[in-house]
């Protein structure tokens, strides 16, 4: 997978933005100013493709198991975040997808009510 895929489906979420909060390297996207995925592209330069998504807790540990490409991220809550390695080809990109949704589900899951309903008012 190339980061130009994983850019243009996380920017075509509601409300989706991307920035370099972090440093020049590191890529992030928000939703309602929420990261739901980060990516170094310095690793995808490198062959050594990778993001880092959210993910409930229960099901961390589930995909940790089943995948050796999944496995607690640096500098976030490892009960919380998951960094899927890309470069592996472990993963399909049907599935790297779909846990980019579900990373963005869990934040906008997280968000206020208040914070809710002005995305769904977008």
């Amino acid at each position: 997978m190339h980061i130009d895929q994983i850019r243009d489906h996380c920017l075509s979420k509601k409300a989706a933005t991307e920035s370099f909060p972090f440093d020049e390297n590191t890529l992030v996207f928000k939703v309602m100013n929420k990261m739901f995925l980060m990516a170094p592209l310095d690793k995808f330069e490198k062959g050594e493709a990778s993001v880092t998504v959210k993910c409930d807790p229960e099901y961390t540990i589930e995909l940790r198991e089943q995948y050796e490409s999944v496995y607690a991220g640096p500098y976030v809550s490892n009960k919380h975040w998951n960094t899927l390695a890309i470069h592996k080809n472990e993963l399909s990109p049907k599935l790297v997808f779909e846990l980019i949704d579900h990373s963005y589900d869990m934040v906008v899951k997280g968000m206020t009510k208040k914070l809710r309903e002005e995305l769904n008012n977008l």
